[in-house]
């Protein structure tokens, strides 16, 4: 496979209203969808991303009203990373998640780079990562009404870190399955374990999966703030059917393909169970709406419009005025 980077990354959350105050308020983010989960119509999916949602930048949550707490632990998707332009964007960040009492480290240095570790209302793991040194896959645009200062706005989804009791199966699956190359290898600032790094593509901040690897740990239990999936960068759906090929070809469990309107996608889980999406760039999320107006309204896919009217009734209105 050769992977373009990261696509998005799917998230639970227990409150969509309080979701899009922290995402789009406190963070800056456009909401680029708002949509329903394709699988159950009576919840909310909710698509935060840069000026038009440029794959990459997309950073997803399913809204579960009555989901527990995640129970943090082994063969997971343990922290999200956000980039930021540059170093300098980390001090201003550093003093708006301050000023907007949002639980944070500060600012330390991670594989070489400056970062903020950070948690949301509901202890999701997230990290500030600076594109300082940046000279992999390119950043996307901040949204220009955002209301954060869009000179130091988020700029795309950063290296995701997956936690595993064993690195060897998922290791296989990243290198002789998905194309990623062992990049480097770097101390974690907690634990003092290695974290393995791996890159595919042009490699950098945008196309970079990090592993630890924690025998001690229990099994994590997804819940809200917890993460779903990852999804991969694919360029377009030809290259999507090749990929579903090669699952079947060497037994590999999946979804089959699946047409989510805005992308075309195919899923697996990876030894350690840690669910992967395969993830087209296009068509995108101007398909159905028009830019200027992205995420204002309900958008569902075709197969959903005739029960519009049922799934607006099962679902709590949002108030978002961008």
């Amino acid at each position: 496979m050769e992977l373009l980077g990261i696509h998005h990354l799917s998230a639970i959350t227990a409150n969509a209203q309080q979701n899009v105050d922290f995402y789009t308020k406190i963070l800056g983010m456009r909401m680029v969808k708002k949509t329903v989960n394709q699988d159950d119509p009576s919840v909310y999916h909710l698509f935060y991303g840069d000026e038009i949602g440029n794959p990459g930048t997309e950073l997803t949550f399913f809204e579960i009203p009555r989901a527990g707490q995640n129970h943090n632990g082994n063969n997971s998707i343990s922290t999200t990373s956000l980039r930021v332009p540059n170093d300098e964007a980390l001090k201003y960040w550093e003093k708006r998640l301050s000023d907007y009492d949002v639980d944070h480290e500060g600012i330390i240095e991670q594989n070489g780079r400056k970062v903020i570790p950070f948690k949301d209302f509901e202890n999701q793991r997230l990290t500030l990562v600076s594109d300082e040194n940046n000279n992999g896959v390119a950043g996307g645009t901040p949204w220009e009404s955002s209301e954060a200062d869009p000179n130091f706005g988020i700029i795309g989804l950063g290296p995701i870190h997956l936690t595993v009791p064993e690195l060897k199966p998922t290791e296989a699956i990243l290198t002789s399955l998905m194309g990623f190359r062992i990049a480097r290898v770097y101390k974690h600032h907690e634990t003092g374990m290695d974290v393995q790094v791996y890159e595919t593509g042009k490699g950098g901040t945008g196309a970079e999966v990090h592993v630890h690897v924690r025998e001690d740990l229990p099994k994590e239990r997804l819940g809200r703030g917890g993460v779903h999936h990852v999804a991969f960068r694919v360029e377009n759906e030809e290259k999507i059917r090749q990929y579903l090929e090669q699952l079947n070809e060497i037994g590999i469990g999946n979804s089959g393909f699946v047409d989510r309107f805005y992308f075309r996608s195919v899923y697996f889980r990876e030894p350690n169970g840690i669910l992967f999406e395969l993830a087209t760039d296009g068509p995108g999320f101007a398909t159905d709406e028009d830019a200027e107006h992205l995420g204002e309204s309900l958008a569902l896919p075709p197969f959903l419009e005739d029960r519009r009217d049922q799934i607006e009734q099962n679902l709590k209105p949002i108030d978002y005025r961008p």
